[in-house]
């Protein structure tokens, strides 16, 4: 039986009163696309933190390749870390800061490379996502797609193994999500890496995730494939294509 790469274990969470994981169970596999879907507000986004450490749960494990987080040498546990990127749902891309400070900031940041061994790592990924020529603008001067392109460079620049989409479509409309989903599953294949993606983009997101775990009322109530979805959870999806917030 395959070792989830990243596993979630009875997780629960709260923020003062309000209990926002109720005993989460899920699992995600290497090189696989899975969606946490769900209607706003439902903790997917703090679901996602738990993972590159923003927040800590209040009980439960979370494993790494089968092993409790807390059992990981000091090592280990900067070994994974090094292996995670993450996009912001809003791009977080500095508006002070030109295309190529912006993508190469993660390298700069937490690395020793050189600036010959930064640029060169820049460039290649603007020249892999259609940015060349456009390093010396800033955010404000491209459009919402350009500017998705961009906060995807910077998140693959690293090299990653895991990369994770909180609300990557947010703000856009259908053909610009569509474009996203494809620009997303494009560079998922040529990287190989695995991809997990917090959405409420339903039902578009059915054409990219291979998996799908569906969040609500702070517990996951399916997990599986979307042809699952469709043959015995009809009545479930219902309430989240039918949500106002979807």
């Amino acid at each position: 039986m395959t070792v989830p790469l990243i596993q979630f274990i009875d997780i629960m969470k709260s923020f003062g009163t309000d209990r926002v994981l109720k005993g989460v169970n899920l699992s995600i596999y290497k090189g696989e696309i899975i969606a946490i879907i769900g209607k706003s507000g439902t903790g997917k986004s703090v679901l996602l933190k738990h993972i590159i450490g923003l927040v800590q749960q209040d009980s439960g494990q979370i494993l790494i390749k089968g092993i409790p987080f807390h059992q990981l040498s000091v090592e280990e546990r900067m070994s994974f870390q090094k292996e995670l990127s993450y996009m912001f749902q809003d791009n977080a891309l500095f508006d002070f800061m030109n295309i190529y400070d912006n993508i190469a900031l993660p390298i700069v940041e937490n690395s020793n490379f050189s600036k010959d061994q930064v640029k060169e790592k820049v460039f290649i990924r603007m020249k892999q996502l259609g940015l060349t020529g456009i390093e010396k603008k800033f955010p404000a001067q491209l459009s919402g797609g350009m500017r998705k392109r961009v906060a995807l460079a910077r998140a693959l620049v690293t090299d990653p193994k895991i990369v994770l989409f909180d609300e990557p479509t947010t703000g856009l409309d259908p053909v610009r999500k569509k474009n996203v989903h494809s620009m997303i599953q494009e560079y998922q294949e040529k990287f190989e890496f695995t991809a997990v993606i917090v959405t409420h983009d339903i039902p578009q997101i059915f054409d990219l995730a291979q998996r799908i775990a569906m969040l609500d009322d702070g517990i996951i109530k399916f997990e599986g494939s979307k042809e699952d979805i469709f043959d015995s959870h009809s009545k479930i999806l219902n309430t989240f294509v039918g949500g106002e917030d979807v």
